[in-house]
């Protein structure tokens, strides 16, 4: 009850400036009025001045009429304004304004009843916290998500099948060969086929037992996120925690940390978590892009105030750090140009990286006359990018360029 008070008191106050108007409005008619009846008696004692003048033998006759007519004529003026002053009062009484105003807050309460939602209870932040809690422990699993996550398809090259059905069917005698599983992760995940992605990555990690790194557990978290259609489910958080126990500045376990609590209703935890981690990384690394994407709305969602700081440029050896070195000596040249590669390189097998970077590592190394590792990488884009033919297209060209395509 106590809202609804308000809200009409509100609206009453909204709507009080036009009734104001409306009031004002019909006391200037009246204003108008008590002038123009005053100018007739004015003119109509003008009148009879003239009268007794001429009679006096003050005004002479052509004198006389001449007045007669200016005064007749100011009479007849005054006479049609006091006919616009009644207009203006019957136009605007006070029951009308009374009427508008009613009619004003009448229709914001039916408004509000039809597109609010009348009787819904005040829900402070301890309460809305609470709320957000109960929704993240109470979510879908991850069963539950994959039967509702879209299907991935692209078109696989029937060899690639091939080979992929021959890693499967050596692995099933073969439950303890580390590489074989990883091989196998990767071209599960390149097919598309997530879920067994990532029993292959759990698998992997049970293999290693309790040298899995963190990030053995980031990704076995994405690839349960990504057969689950983006959805961060409680197993995928149980393996987001596992991976910051290990590395608490695990890029992506930081980045679907903060996923997670978006989609549970915590965007202040998720910005806290995205700004440190965008602050802090690389501009090409793989969760830049999406967190650049979203941070200003999760800003806005949290009640902050935050201004997307402007992109920076990729980081590696590009064309121009290779000419740089062209007056330096061989060794020196050769040392800083396999510093560079070698760091790229590292972080690429350890994060991932855009097709851009894998292109530029494929053309160092092509640069550097080391074909077999630039063969290598170039045979491990093919699995990494082969769902995606136009990332594939832009390594291929350097690998081209390098010598190494086949």
């Amino acid at each position: 009850m106590t809202f609804w008070i308000i809200a009409i008191f509100i609206a009453a106050l909204s709507a009080a400036p036009l009734g104001l108007s409306l009031w004002r409005a019909r006391g200037i008619g009246k204003q108008d009025q008590g002038q123009a009846d005053t100018a007739l008696r004015v003119y109509r004692d003008q009148l009879a001045e003239v009268d007794r003048d001429l009679a006096r033998g003050v005004l002479g006759q052509a004198d006389a009429e001449r007045a007669r007519t200016e005064i007749s004529r100011r009479i007849l003026d005054a006479d049609r304004q006091k006919g616009k002053s009644d207009t203006a009062i019957a136009a605007f009484p006070v029951w009308g304004a009374a009427l508008l105003m009613a009619g004003v807050i009448a229709g914001a309460v039916a408004l509000y009843t039809s597109l609010g939602v009348p009787g819904y209870p005040d829900l402070p932040l301890t309460e809305r916290l609470r709320v957000a809690e109960e929704s993240r422990k109470s979510r879908a699993l991850q069963s539950e998500a994959e039967e509702s996550a879209p299907v991935f398809q692209n078109e696989i090259d029937p060899n690639h099948l091939d080979l992929l059905e021959r890693l499967r069917a050596a692995l099933e005698t073969r439950t303890g060969d580390l590489r074989g599983h990883e091989l196998l992760a990767r071209n599960e995940a390149a097919v598309g086929n997530f879920v067994e992605a990532y029993q292959a990555q759990s698998k992997i990690i049970a293999i290693k037992g309790a040298d899995a790194t963190s990030q053995d557990y980031a990704e076995l978290a994405d690839l349960m996120i990504l057969a689950a259609g983006g959805y961060v489910s409680p197993e995928a958080e149980t393996a987001l925690v596992r991976a910051l126990e290990r590395d608490p500045d695990n890029g992506t376990a930081i980045y679907y940390s903060g996923l997670m609590f978006a989609q549970n209703g915590r965007p202040d935890r998720t910005f806290t978590l995205w700004q440190g981690l965008l602050n802090s990384s690389e501009p090409n690394d793989l969760w830049v892009p999406a967190i650049r994407d979203q941070i200003e709305s999760v800003a806005q969602a949290a009640g902050v105030r935050y201004t997307l700081p402007p992109q920076t440029g990729l980081a590696g050896p590009s064309a121009d750090d290779v000419a740089a070195a062209a007056d330096m000596s061989d060794d020196d040249r050769q040392s800083m140009i396999r510093g560079m590669v070698n760091t790229l390189s590292a972080r690429l097998a350890n994060e991932g990286g855009t097709p851009q970077e894998w292109a530029r590592l494929v053309s160092s190394l092509g640069v550097l006359g080391d074909t077999e590792r630039a063969r290598a990488i170039w045979g491990e884009a093919q699995v990494v990018f082969g769902a995606d033919p136009e990332a594939l297209a832009t390594v291929r060209a350097a690998a081209e360029q390098a010598g190494v395509a086949q």
